[in-house]
């Protein structure tokens, strides 16, 4: 059948199962809805997620980013590096050594412990995260703004509930 029958075909639509209420009278959502709604939100922000991490990632891979990410809070280890990340230390490693041959990070000798490196960031990776930032919510920027003025209201009062929810 092509798809143009298919349009014209008159199709028996089965109506989609029975949901319980949504909300109860005095407590909101059901105990359902609420892992509904729980499962939809996962799911969204799983795939914002993903977009956005993948969005200006034309120098380093988002793993790389990562790491620069962590390395601008404070110089660190290897090891801490590969703890924090939940990473083998082989991993890191190889993380690491590509990270140093492109520029954007530098070993030091450790001083109270030679056998240790410190990494920390160069300049050029500041630079690097700040251009990778401002991209990221440029790509963001324009999908919000062609939201209506009440979905953009929306958003941001989920901006600081989702916040709340990931800080606790």
């Amino acid at each position: 059948m092509s798809y143009a029958n298919y349009l014209n075909k008159e199709t028996v639509m089965t109506p989609p199962p029975a949901r319980s209420p949504r909300r109860t009278a005095e407590a909101g959502l059901t105990p359902a809805a609420v892992s509904r709604l729980a499962g939809e939100l996962r799911l969204a922000c799983m795939r914002i997620s993903r977009r956005v991490r993948f969005e200006s990632t034309d120098d380093i891979a988002p793993h790389q980013f990562s790491v620069l990410n962590r390395l601008e809070k404070a110089p660190c280890t290897p090891g801490e590096l590969a703890e924090i990340e939940r990473v083998s230390a082989p991993s890191m490693t190889r993380t690491v050594a590509r990270l140093v041959e492109l520029g954007l990070v530098e070993r030091t000798a450790d001083p109270s412990d030679r056998r240790q490196v410190i990494l920390s960031l160069t300049p050029g990776a500041v630079a690097l995260l700040r251009d990778i930032r401002r991209k990221r919510d440029a790509w963001m920027s324009v999908r919000v703004g062609h939201l209506t003025p009440a979905e953009q209201d929306v958003l941001e009062q989920a901006a600081v509930i989702l916040t709340r929810v990931a800080n606790e």
